[in-house]
């Protein structure tokens, strides 16, 4: 058994949760593992059942851990967290959680508003606007859709741009800064497209993020962000 620093008056089953915290922590087992039975447990550290229990189940709450009826106790997919009261890229929010932000273009494109985007932008009806469609990942996982229109009015550069290294929110936030931005969040069904982009199945639900963002008094970008729903939470906090 690896050893863990522990003081002496911590409880037995707070030094068996920072054992098994440990191992998942220096990637002994990572996402997705068995972790060793709670009789494997009771054998390793000579305890009661009812102790290796009750430090898994801590585990199982937290969403360390997740039980599989008939099948045994696994290392729960980590859900990454994005902050709502700020707007960030999304390459800031991975590399502030130490991990490596990559992104691949499926399409760049100039568009004319149809009537339901040009009443968004309050632009007339086939008015020019730009469109891109581009996949965030996480340590190689994809975790982010982001199918976006931009007011050309506003980011006059937005197809120059190289998105491999700069992400669209890093250019508009230059190009057009943000005066107050509109969200909503909800669960949907992925479509096929956005399924294969993310490499989830249909089946799986995700949580959309719809936002536009105003600048100088006019609409700079509409933004449908597709996040699959098991490995994505979103958060916030305000202080008044």
């Amino acid at each position: 058994m690896e050893a863990v620093a522990q003081s002496e008056n911590t409880p037995i089953f707070q030094r068996i949760k920072d054992y098994l915290l440990s191992q998942i922590a220096n990637g002994t087992w990572k996402e997705g593992d068995v972790i060793p039975s709670e009789q494997a447990l009771v054998k390793q550290f000579g305890v009661s059942r009812m102790t290796v229990n009750r430090a898994v189940r801590e585990l199982t709450a937290e969403q360390v851990l997740t039980r599989r009826q008939g099948s045994g106790t696994y290392v729960a997919q980590q859900k990454v967290q994005a902050t709502l009261v700020e707007i960030r890229s999304i390459a800031d929010e991975i590399r502030a959680r130490g991990h490596a932000h990559r992104s691949s273009l499926q399409q760049l494109e100039r568009g004319k508003a149809s009537e339901l985007l040009a009443r968004q932008f309050d632009l007339p009806v086939g008015h020019p606007l730009f469109h891109s469609v581009i996949v965030h990942f996480e340590n190689g996982v994809p975790i982010q859709v982001e199918d976006r229109w931009a007011n050309p009015k506003l980011a006059p550069d937005y197809m120059e741009q190289d998105y491999a290294s700069i992400t669209p929110n890093e250019y508009l936030m230059r190009a057009a800064p943000l005066q107050d931005a509109t969200y909503s969040i909800e669960a949907l069904p992925a479509p096929r497209d956005i399924a294969d982009m993310l490499a989830i199945d249909t089946r799986q639900p995700c949580l959309v993020l719809r936002r536009q963002t105003r600048s100088n008094g006019q609409v700079a970008s509409l933004a449908t962000m597709w996040h699959p729903g098991h490995r994505y939470q979103f958060a916030g906090s305000v202080g008044y």
